[in-house]
């Protein structure tokens, strides 16, 4: 069952038109988030997804990550964790760490030769594809037209 918010504000609880869509709590009348009981919850949970968002861009900005797409994102993000590990105590667990990492940098090295060989294959193959594609094509046109 929704919440029921919408027919008592009696306007769209979103610009698109559509209320809310929570489920409503089993003690009471409204979700989690209309609810009168858990305003209080409800306003610290929306304070710290703002400061996570704000934190996670700050992050992202200080340690110059865009994202995770690529092979060169992802290298990005284990020469920060490779960093981060010397920059720690010697210990038995960063030695593991720095080994995991490094077995993670060969993998990443060997997936990064393997997209390039296969891109440069593509390369050249591609317009010799194209070319064997419109000849078959004009092979089959022919082969009606008798």
């Amino acid at each position: 069952m929704a919440c029921p918010i919408q027919s008592l504000v009696r306007a769209p609880l979103f610009l698109s038109g559509d209320s809310c869509r929570q489920a409503v709590l089993r003690e009471g009348d409204f979700c989690f988030w209309h609810s009168s009981t858990h305003a209080e919850e409800a306003a610290e949970t929306r304070r710290l997804g703002g400061l996570r968002r704000r934190r996670e861009k700050a992050v992202a900005g200080a340690c110059d990550l865009e994202g995770l797409a690529s092979v060169e994102q992802i290298r990005r993000v284990l020469e920060i964790g490779v960093l981060d590990c010397l920059g720690l105590e010697n210990s038995i667990a960063r030695s593991r760490t720095l080994a995991y990492l490094a077995q993670v940098a060969v993998k990443l090295l060997e997936v990064g030769e393997l997209e390039e060989r296969v891109r440069a294959l593509e390369s050249v193959l591609h317009p010799r594809l194209d070319e064997r594609a419109a000849q078959e094509k004009d092979r089959r046109g022919w082969r009606w037209r008798r």
